[in-house]
Formats: structure tokens, sequence, C-alpha cells
């Protein structure tokens, strides 16, 4: 009877039986309906994704000046929502490998500095027309152009050229780069028709979602995409939707009241009364995404060094990490790396809360008075409690730090990389060379510390270029010290990445790389 039931739940699955034509079957059987009904669970999990039903997800950081431009893509909602619309040529994998998406092969020369993508036949667009790579150049070229304010623009500087070639894309850097695929995965570069020169917001890609809701600041949604080209590898539910909630505590309601089905940045300080309520579970993962309170170099009064090392040395970073994150995270060291980046330089001495030390290089600097600190829960959760709490180390050096804090809206768009000291938070990226070149290299756009130092760009471009891997390494390690040392970025810690899912919902996957719930939406489904 058993070995029956197990090919009449397979049928369900398989949609050649209905499920009320199982439970007259089972129960005619003499089986319990309850029984029954568990068989069938089991047998729908044991079959993988479940297709169908409407899948939210509730997210924090969302303002109304949210865009879907791709270039201009930076903060946590427009960044999770680019993942269920957007594709991009390559996809980084948790485990830190490669994934192909709309580049079906990748190939280089020896020197590294010719790269030639095959670009995949058959993909189309959310309007019908299909993926070339005409597209592809022309969205590389718009990224490239100091117009369109990309944030991909630093890691696309070092392209000297790009071309078709047939059906394949040629990309000819200036110097070698072993790591440019991995500059491929960044979540910028999304492809789109005639690379988004027409309509850059019109959120129109070949991802496995169609955009049909767009409220910034409100709410995002898709419906699945019909012609998507991996079919039901990704995006199983049948429309997806971003509910903003900025308040955490709000956050938490709408999962208990069954409003959403996943939320993110869940505070430390709430993680363990969220285990304890039923059928929701905590999804954390350590992984590459820092905590950040970002100096202005070139403004007064931070363009003094002493000044910028007093308030690097009045952090007490294991307080910070034992408070705030409640031990969900590491100490940083005022540079944006850690162990889970191959080639961590980990005999880097750690800095160590040092009011002494800190009060010496205050007084030192000549400034006097109050000093102004911008936060926000934008900046990352628990930034405004972080803020407070660094006034407070800060005071045993004799430092007196102002709290200002700001409102969520607005807080990217008026006040990060606009005032010259705030809170902030940057996710990982796939290489130490992406986030450099990204935030701390001279030239990049998004460089929020306003750091300029010519042997820094020099080694960071050295590094791309060597094959040795010890050599490469010591590079780093110089790269490191000289922004530890000099730069404006304060790093007290790496937190883990907090969030949680409701009943039912399957296929969550942590991902210590990049962000587990961007991917969240594309790859979860609810259980039948």
């Amino acid at each position: 009877m058993s070995q029956e039931l197990d090919y009449l739940s397979r049928y369900v699955v398989a949609g050649r039986l209905t499920r009320r034509e199982f439970l007259g079957r089972a129960t005619a059987l003499g089986v319990s309906a309850t029984f029954a009904s568990s068989l069938l669970a089991g047998a729908a999990r044991a079959q993988g994704p479940v297709r169908g039903g409407f899948l939210r997800s509730g997210l924090g950081s969302g303002a109304a000046t949210d865009s879907l431009d791709p270039a201009a893509i930076g903060s946590n909602v427009p960044i999770v929502f680019s993942k269920c619309w957007g594709e991009l040529l390559l996809e980084m994998t948790p485990d830190g490998g490669i994934e192909y998406r709309i580049a079906e092969e990748i190939d280089s020369s020896k020197d590294a500095k010719t790269w030639t993508m095959k670009i995949r036949k058959g993909v189309q667009f959310h309007n019908g027309k299909e993926v070339t790579a005409q597209d592809v150049v022309a969205t590389l070229e718009r990224h490239s152009d100091e117009k369109s304010k990309s944030g991909a623009l630093g890691i696309l500087k070092s392209i000297e050229s790009f071309k078709v070639d047939g059906g394949d894309v040629v990309i000819t850097l200036k110097e070698s780069n072993a790591d440019l695929p991995y500059l491929m995965t960044d979540y910028h570069l999304i492809i789109q028709p005639n690379g988004g020169k027409d309509d850059p917001a019109a959120g129109i890609s070949a991802g496995p979602y169609k955009v049909t809701v767009n409220e910034p600041g409100v709410r995002h949604g898709g419906e699945k995409f019909k012609n998507y080209w991996q079919g039901d590898k990704y995006g199983h539910a049948d429309q997806v939707e971003i509910i903003v909630i900025n308040d955490p505590t709000a956050r938490m309601a709408a999962l208990q009241g069954n409003q959403v089905n996943m939320i993110g940045q869940v505070p430390p300080r709430i993680v363990d009364l969220v285990k304890q309520v039923p059928g929701v579970t905590i999804q954390n993962v350590s992984g590459r995404g820092y905590c950040s309170f970002n100096i202005f170099c070139d403004t007064a009064p931070f363009d003094n060094n002493d000044l910028r090392m007093a308030l690097k040395l009045a952090m007490d970073r294991e307080e910070m990490v034992d408070k705030i994150l409640r031990g969900y995270g590491t100490i940083g060291n005022d540079f944006p790396i850690n162990a889970s980046y191959q080639l961590f330089p980990e005999d880097i001495e750690q800095r160590a809360f040092d009011p002494d030390k800190a009060k010496f290089h205050y007084q030192k600097s000549g400034h006097r008075g109050p000093i102004l600190l911008r936060t926000s829960e934008a900046g990352f959760t628990g930034a405004v409690d972080a803020a407070q709490l660094y006034a407070q180390s800060c005071a045993k050096a004799g430092i007196t730090i102002k709290v200002k804090r700001e409102p969520v809206e607005g807080y990217d768009s008026e006040v990060w990389n606009k005032q010259p000291f705030l809170t902030n938070f940057w996710n990982g990226r796939p290489t130490q060379d992406q986030i450099y070149s990204t935030v701390y290299l001279s030239t990049a756009p998004w460089n929020d510390t306003h750091f300029r130092n010519e042997k820094f760009d020099k080694l960071l471009i050295e590094a791309r270029a060597e094959f040795d891997q010890d050599k490469r390494k010591d590079l780093y390690r110089e790269i490191a010290i000289i922004l530890r040392d000099e730069g404006g970025v304060i790093v007290p810690m790496f937190n883990q990445s907090i969030d949680a899912t409701g009943p039912g919902v399957k296929g969550f996957v942590k991902d210590p790389v990049f962000s587990s719930m961007a991917k969240a939406l594309e790859q979860c489904w609810l259980e039948a």
C-alpha cells in the first residue's frame, strides 16, 4: 500500500493527478487524510522547487529616489529587485565560482589582456527582442561613460576597447587582469536592449521576472517572464513583490502577520526573539559586507591625517561587535577585506582601541570643538546606536562627537558621498580588486571617502596584472596598509547577513560572497 501511495503522490507532483483525487484514493486504501497530506508534502519536497504562488519580501533602506537604472543602483532594495528582472553576463556563486549567464563561454589571451566572450543565442529580453553581442557592447559602453555616473565605472576604467566579432564580444584591457570574469559579475552590469541608452530606468532585461510594479520607496513587483531563457531553473513563483518597510520592528511584524514571506536586515538585538516565533527561520551567514564610518580626506578638518588617525584609534571595535552586532560579526581593521577573500593579508597588526594614542593624535592635529557625525538606519542596521556608542568611546580620548540622526528616506541621495563624516555599509565584492577599485581608487566615482593616493593606485593596477599569487598577496598587503593608515575609512566590523524566512519558504541559499537576500526572490519557492 505504501508503494502505491508513493506512486500516486508523485503523479500529483507531476500534474497527472489532482490533490483531491489523491486524497480520495488514499482514503479508499484506509489511510488518514493527515498522513496522506504529509506524504504528499514530502513528495513535493523530494521533487524540488514548487512552481506558482506569490512570493513577497519585506526590505528596509528603500527610498523614493531609488531608480531601476542599473548605473545608479546602490542601495538594498534596488539591488534585490535587480536580481529579479536583470540578467548579467556572468554571476557569482555562493562558493566563489562563476556561473555563465548571457555569456556562454569566456576565454583570454595568455597575458590576460584580451578576453573573448561568446554570447548565448536564444536569450530574449522582456520586450521580445533577442539579446545580441551589440547589446552587450552597448551596455559596457554606457557604464564606461563618465556621464552615466555608473557604480561600475571604476572597474571598467581598465578597459581599452570592446568590439563585436560575429556573435562574440572582444574586450581589450590596458593592463593584464586575470580577474576580468569576476568584474563582469558586478550587479550594475545588467544587460539591456541597446545597453539601456534609450531608457535605462525602464527595467527591461532578460531576468526571470518582468517588471509590473515600480513605486520607489513603496513597493516593486514582477511576474514570471514566460520566455525566460532558463525556464524553471530560477523564478519559481508566478509573482514576486518587494514591500519597502524601513522600520525593522514593522518588518518583523509583517513577517509574523504573513504579510510577507521573508525579510532582510534583521537587527541582531532581536534575533533571539525571532527564533522563538513559530514557523520563522533565521537565515544568517558570515560574509564580506562591512559597516563603516566614512571621512572625507580632502575636507577640513578631516584633511589632517592625525585627526583621521585619532578617530580610528578612538573606535572600540570589540565593544561595537558585542553591543551592536551581538556577536553576529567580526572586528574590522580599517580596510575592506576580511579572511573570506583570497590572498587576505593575515599578518597586518589588528588596530585596537587606544584612547591615549587617540588623544595624542587629536592634540597633534590642532582641532578643537565638536565633530558632527551623520547617521541613519539606512547606513546599516544598528547604525544609530553604533554612532552613539562611538561618541562614548571618543569622549574617553577627549574627542567630542555630535551625532545627528538623518531620515532613512534620502540618506543615500542627500547624505552619503555628500557629507564629510557619516556611517555607511558596503556589500562585499567577488575580488579584492573590485571593492578597492569601486570605492577607494582615486578615479572611482563612488570614492566615498575622497581618498586619492598615487602609490595606492599604482599598486592596485600592478596587482591586477600579477599572476604570481605570492607576489600578488604582498601587493594586496601593502595596499591594505596604505588605506588603513592614510585613508578615510574606519571599518569597525564585518557583519553577518541576517535575514528571516516564514512558514513554507524553501530554497533559501546562504551566500557568504555577496548577499543571500539579493537572490532569494529569484531562487526561493513556496511549499505546496
